[in-house]
């Protein structure tokens, strides 16, 4: 399924920080292995002069998601930590933007698309961006909830099989993840399917 890249065509790498790669304190098992392919992958939108976004987690320390607040996860991606921090070897090129969500106390956002403040989809159609390509951290969360809501927005969108990662919090979450994603419409690819623009 061979996807060519141009100007319509953005790169959406999702919450590839410190926190949720081995060592953190949020882990995705193997979490850090999507790192050398998405950098693949950005190496290819560099050349192409085409879209590169970074998502990250940028929670304040009272966020509604933490234990301690009576959310689900531990401590994570906060403010200003080395934990929020995105993984040192990811390749980011000075034409990526790099976007936070989930950063007021009381505001869940898996999804970039959930930023308020920031209207991501109305942003990308001004830019004349109608087709995405996903992958990162982990695909049973962000990465689910970023192609579900960028295919809601009206975007085509593929979701990256070789960058992206599952927590797998319940066994099995990763796989019907996917299929979910697959049953709304997205198409699954990897690196070899992704073709530089035409001359």
């Amino acid at each position: 399924m061979p996807v060519e890249i141009d100007k319509g065509t953005a790169l959406v790498i999702v919450d590839v920080q410190r926190d949720f790669c081995p060592g953190g304190s949020l882990p995705v098992p193997e979490g850090d292995r999507v790192v050398p392919v998405l950098s693949q992958y950005i190496e290819k939108f560099r050349a192409a002069k085409a879209p590169i976004f970074i998502t990250r987690d940028w929670h304040p320390p009272n966020h509604v998601s933490f234990k301690n607040q009576g959310g689900p996860w531990p401590p994570h991606c906060v403010q200003g930590t080395e934990g929020a921090r995105l993984h040192p070897d990811l390749t980011i090129p000075p034409n990526a933007e790099i976007l936070s969500k989930a950063d007021s106390p009381e505001v869940e956002a898996y999804s970039i698309f959930q930023q308020a403040d920031l209207d991501l989809a109305s942003k990308l159609r001004r830019r004349g961006i109608e087709t995405l390509l996903v992958g990162g951290l982990a695909t049973d969360y962000c990465v689910k909830s970023t192609v579900l809501d960028g295919l809601e927005k009206g975007f085509e969108v593929y979701h990256l099989d070789d960058a992206s990662r599952g927590v797998d919090v319940n066994p099995g979450d990763t796989d019907r993840a996917l299929r979910e994603m697959t049953s709304k419409g997205t198409k699954r690819i990897t690196i070899k399917d992704v073709l530089p623009p035409q001359e």
